[in-house]
């Protein structure tokens, strides 16, 4: 790479204009993959700048693209082949921060290099992968003008790992079935025989289809037809891992019969004929369909297995099981920012005289259908003697699925922030106190019952979602329920409380449980107006264990991204996951579930996932944790531009906690970006570290904590802290919050530090100047500018005044002193004075 400053490249660009090319043509040791190969483009600057020049061989002509950051460049390499080298001859308008790419199918996107800072000239990347697709993907432009390219050129080796098509026919005597038969005489089963003198035939009528199960997942390689008279003009070649969710191998037009071999490259259980228009008056006829396997050197991917080494299954009868528990949490009670990572999974039945202590990232779950299933008489304990009492730093822990008798009438669960207490039964009190009542920052109860009081007592904040209680003793700040049986009424004027009768729409969590000896996975149904927990009833679906990678420590993000592509859904078993690519989750309803708080750290500046804008993919359980490089964005839910709705399957982002810095370095423009409509996002802590190590306001910069571009969208427990912009920044339309927590980050170094236009301070919570309707309740920002406490914020909330906009029961508060807020929300709201610690509150506004 090279400098050059930007009155030198436009100079440069009028010489170009002005005088004719006396470029030579592109020279290297060997010539391109993508030399004359067939690129396209996100756009074009003018008609003398196509895709086309920018892989002609030719550094006299060249691509070019419109004059916006959101921008990209591919070339079809023809075949799939193993890449080693990209490099990119960039003319004066260059990128300055991009990505390259690489895929098999030109949809689906694996990044190969993440390029930020060039300075233009020649980028020459070193690389290694395989696919057909490669492409830029521009993030920011250096000019003003768009991205050209005199060449872009691949270098590798053409034809990936194939190492041959078998010959014999796996499809043959397997079992098949159809979208119709003709007759008795035509099923599914006869073009699957060996016999050609036999055949299946559908009814008259598009479109119609005909599959078959290999069995296990397979290498395709090519897919051989043998037409009867009544043949399909139109039809895709498709493959499946689950015999639901298809992948189109070949697309057909124009056949015309008779017998046929197709070469395809894919993997699949099921392979399926699926016509969208005959060539004859009558139906499809198909006398034999042969399908031929090989291996690309890459096996496929198998489903199921065991939970690996971190995952502690016991029942009853386990010996020295309370020994068991004191064990993991002598190690982890105190372990803040380290590596282990543990799932205590209890098998139905009743526990006695247990008291299972729950340290740093360590989860407890019953394995039944219901709480009631897995009983334990004793305790369920958290509690903040590693920290002198105080509970603030309790994170990172669950409990979920269990009934608890509490030894003493009462179970104490002392958590702050990333501990939520889900589906479960306490058969008496629950005490959100530390042992003598010290500070304490929580938390979450989701879909569960309490058959005696809850005590939050010294609890700053507290959301509780779709659960029954059978009372409330106080609240410090912010105490907000929706759905919540026995919750106490609204009363935010002059107390902490914010009641919603119903929530407007929940999803619960996945989770875990036994069917017999077998594991399998509960997808809960979406729930509207919710009130009450959604046990026993359970509406759902549940996915048996070999639907799912069981993602070990060691696991690469290949394989685990090929387990995606094969169909299968993933289960994070307790263990730090270092991620080399971009976690691409492409289909709908895919399920990524996390067991103890499994973390993802992305490397060398990748984002750690992507999910696609699809109808009802299941996110939960699991910490993105930043790398030391930075990431544009860790977590991405939907492309940029999404617009489909989803709102009768909405994706759902559940129990996913992001953390930038504190176990070292970290780095990140955007934590968690949503795109698509509809999605439903419960109870997440997106964290800029304050404390721990690689702290600072540099050294753990992260711009944005949560970005929401996507229309319908609705977040239910929402935690931000600390971000050095805005935390929250809601461009949608029609978002709704249920429940806001936040901190300003503490290490501001001064008042000009956080100005920008004329406004002292990044709201905690913006909604964009655009957006016309947008309602929220109970929130709460908190500044603690321990670096310069004469800070004086403007505000907390920030948001369009507009008949839309409608904002209820938010509040600042000014930790001892340290920093104080001028308003509420926009110049709305009493300043913070002095150093008791005393809300300023607007229950309405506007």
């Amino acid at each position: 790479m090279r400098l050059r400053s930007l009155g030198i490249a436009l100079a440069a660009t009028a010489a170009l204009i002005a005088l004719p090319s006396t470029h030579p043509p592109a020279a290297a040791a060997e010539t391109p993959l993508s030399q004359g190969k067939t690129a396209t483009a996100s756009s074009e600057e003018n008609a003398g700048t196509p895709a086309a020049k920018g892989v002609d061989g030719d550094t006299g002509t060249r691509w070019s693209s419109a004059a916006t950051d959101d921008q990209w460049f591919q070339v079809d390499l023809g075949a799939t082949a193993t890449v080693s080298q990209v490099v990119l001859n960039w003319e004066a308008a260059y990128g300055k921060d991009y990505k390259v790419q690489l895929s098999k199918d030109g949809s689906t996107w694996t990044d190969l290099k993440s390029v930020t800072g060039s300075d233009g000239g020649v980028d020459t990347l070193d690389v290694s992968g395989q696919g057909r697709y490669v492409r830029m993907l521009g993030v920011h432009r250096a000019t003003q003008w768009g991205y050209s390219l005199w060449e872009f050129q691949v270098y590798g080796t053409a034809g990936g790992s194939q190492s041959g098509c078998g010959t014999a026919n796996a499809a043959q005597g397997r079992p098949a079935g159809a979208s119709s038969t003709e007759n008795a005489g035509t099923p599914a089963s006869a073009a699957f025989d060996g016999d050609t003198g036999t055949r299946w035939s559908s009814q008259a009528a598009d479109p119609q289809w005909l599959r078959v199960d290999l069995g296990s997942v397979k290498d395709l390689c090519r897919i051989d037809l043998t037409w009867e008279a009544a043949y399909g003009k139109d039809f895709q070649l498709q493959a499946s891992a689950d015999g639901q969710t298809w992948t189109t191998l070949k697309s057909v037009t124009g056949a015309t019969g008779g017998t046929a071999a197709y070469d395809v490259s894919g993997t699949g259980r099921y392979v399926r004929v699926y016509g969208t228009a005959r060539g004859t008056g009558y139906g499809y006829s198909l006398w034999e369909v042969a399908v031929h396997t090989g291996s690309t050197g890459e096996p496929p991917v198998q489903g199921g297995g065991d939970l690996g080494p971190n995952v502690i299954v016991v029942d009853p009868s386990t010996p020295n099981l309370q020994q068991k528990f004191d064990d993991v949490f002598k190690q982890q009670e105190s372990n803040q920012f380290g590596t282990g990572r543990y799932q205590f999974l209890l098998k139905p039945g009743t526990y006695s005289g247990i008291n299972a202590q729950i340290g740093f990232y360590t989860s407890i779950s019953g394995l039944g259908m219901n709480p009631d299933d897995t009983q334990i008489n004793g305790d369920v304990t958290v509690d903040a003697g590693w920290f002198n009492g105080n509970a603030t730093q309790n994170f990172w822990r669950s409990a979920e699925n269990l009934a608890i008798r509490p030894s003493n009438g009462t179970d104490r669960w002392a958590v702050a922030q990333a501990a939520p207490f889900r589906r479960i039964h306490v058969q008496g009190g629950l005490n959100l106190a530390p042992n003598g009542y010290g500070w304490a920052s929580g938390g979450y109860i989701a879909d569960s019952k309490i058959d005696g009081t809850v005590g939050p007592y010294s609890q700053q904040q507290w959301y509780t979602r779709d659960s029954s209680v059978g009372g409330w003793t106080n609240g410090v700040w912010n105490m907000t329920f929706s759905g919540v049986q026995g919750a106490p009424a609204t009363n935010f004027d002059n107390g902490p409380y914010t009641t919603l009768d119903t929530t407007p729409v929940s999803r619960e969590k996945p989770f875990l449980y036994l069917d017999g000896s077998t594991y399998k996975v509960f997808v809960p149904a979406k729930r509207t107006n919710a009130r009450g927990v959604s046990w026993p009833a359970n509406a759902g679906t549940s996915l048996p264990l070999d639907r799912f990678y069981v993602v070990k420590p060691g696991a690469t993000a290949a394989t685990i991204n090929a387990a995606l592509a094969q169909g299968l859904n993933l289960l994070f078993t307790p263990g730090v996951y270092h991620l080399d690519r971009t976690i691409d989750v492409t289909r709908a309803g895919t399920v990524v579930l996390g067991l103890g708080l499994a973390t993802l750290v992305p490397d060398n500046g990748v984002d750690a996932m992507h999910v696609a804008d699809v109808d009802g993919v299941r996110l939960a359980g699991f910490l993105i944790d930043a790398g030391p490089v930075n990431s544009d964005t860790l977590l991405r839910i939907g492309d940029p531009g999404s617009s489909a709705d989803h709102s009768a399957d909405p994706t759902t982002m559940q129990d996913v906690f992001v953390r930038i810095g504190g176990a070292g370095p970290g780095l990140a423009t955007n934590s968690v970006v949503v795109n698509s409509d509809d999605v439903v996002v419960d109870h997440t802590w997106i964290w800029r570290a304050d404390h721990g190590s690689g702290t600072g306001w540099d050294t753990n910069r992260a711009d944005y904590g949560l970005r929401v571009n996507g229309d319908d969208v609705l977040a239910t427990g929402l935690f931000v802290e600390h971000f050095n912009k805005y935390d929250v920044y809601w461009s949608g339309e029609r978002g709704r919050t249920v429940f806001y927590q936040n901190e300003k980050a503490y290490d501001a170094p001064n008042a000009a530090a956080v100005t920008h236009d004329g406004i002292v301070g990044y709201a905690a919570y913006k909604v964009a100047d655009s957006v016309t309707t947008h309602e929220a309740w109970g929130l709460g920002s908190y500044c603690n500018y321990t670096a310069d406490p004469t800070i004086v914020q403007a505000h907390g909330f920030q948001v369009p005044v507009a008949s839309g906009i409608k904002m209820h029961d938010l509040q600042v508060i000014s930790l001892g002193g340290k920093g104080q807020y001028a308003h509420v929300v926009n110049n709305t709201g009493a300043p913070t004075s002095g150093t008791d610690t005393v809300p300023s509150k607007v229950v309405s506004f506007p």
